[in-house]
């Protein structure tokens, strides 16, 4: 089997936010049965992006494998000493690349450059394979609440790190 080429580069070219809510819709619903409910979440977190409606600096990156995208992550600014990890995805056709690790990497490092001193960001504990990046990456578990979203029974989960 031919090598895969990987990359990561910013966010930026025509497609990547219509992309990024396809991609969660479609997979959400595949993986978990996530009703529609997550999918304009998604949007409404792009969007908020893509306006700069949050002050302070943020970023994101689209992981491509063999040209086409794959996965991605944004960070956002939580509050003022704190960055926010949203959005983190990997295509399953794509995982066992490092896509996820490399892509929460990212965000960990322009968080730190940034100037913010933590970071945080929220889940859901049927997420194994993301939680499992992110205890690598030093990020511990600081809530857990159980919740109805997305025509589903979930536990939220808030994980912190500092940076």
């Amino acid at each position: 089997m031919a090598e895969r080429e990987v990359a990561i580069r910013p966010l930026g070219r025509s497609g990547d936010l219509g992309w990024v809510v396809m991609a969660h819709g479609e997979f959400y619903d595949r993986e978990f049965g996530w009703d529609t409910g997550f999918e304009a979440l998604v949007s409404r977190i792009v969007a908020d992006f893509a306006e700069g409606k949050e002050p302070g600096p943020q970023a994101a990156w689209i992981a491509e494998v063999d040209g086409a995208r794959a996965g991605c992550v944004f960070c956002v600014r939580h509050d003022e000493r704190t960055a926010k990890l949203r959005l983190l995805l990997v295509d399953p056709n794509a995982r066992g690349l490092g896509l996820g690790a490399r892509l929460v990497e990212e965000c960990l490092q322009f968080a730190g450059q940034a100037g913010y001193e933590a970071i945080t960001l929220w889940t859901n504990d049927v997420l194994g394979s993301a939680r499992r990046i992110y205890q690598k990456h030093g990020f511990e578990l600081v809530a857990e609440e159980s919740h109805h979203s997305f025509g589903q029974d979930l536990v939220g989960q808030t994980w912190q790190r500092s940076l």
